[in-house]
């Protein structure tokens, strides 16, 4: 199995409990200072993953259009979200990786298109997009971590 996907688990059972201690109003408020807010970062999180992962490699994405259009690279908070929203995110965090993972075990990841990140690292295959993943959430997870003491 992965060593990626085990990290990727401790890190979205760091990220859960976000959604708990969190009312709605401070998921929504965007800290003095952050473009952004701890919902926007949590939904983030998941459609990177989706996107470095699964679209690169060709296999469907396991969330909507919608919300990867609210929440991919660039994209910033243009409206407060619902409750309803929290809790599909909410959802989407695990079980999301959850399919990725089977995917992983049943051989599912054959072909994937190089993608030069941000960051100037260029992820060749699901392996190395998977560790980036993982990198990612570490940084957002940081972010997030600043953020909730301005809330």
């Amino acid at each position: 199995m992965s060593q990626a996907i085990e990290v990727l688990k401790t890190s979205r059972k760091m990220l859960a409990p976000y959604f708990e201690n969190y009312t709605l109003e401070q998921l929504n408020t965007i800290p003095k200072g952050f473009s952004n807010n701890l919902i926007w970062q949590l939904g983030h999180i998941i459609v990177t993953e989706q996107l470095l992962v699964r679209k690169l490699s060709g296999l469907p994405l396991v969330v909507s259009d919608e919300i990867v259009d609210k929440y991919k690279k660039a994209s910033k908070p243009e409206e407060n979200v619902t409750q309803e929203e929290v809790d599909q995110l909410k959802e989407l965090l695990n079980s999301t990786l959850a399919q990725t993972e089977k995917d992983y075990k049943a051989g599912n990841f054959v072909n994937y298109t190089e993608y030069p990140t941000s960051t100037g690292f260029v992820i060749h295959n699901v392996e190395e997009a998977l560790t980036f993943c993982a990198f990612h959430e570490g940084i957002h997870l940081g972010n997030m971590m600043s953020m909730r003491k301005l809330l």
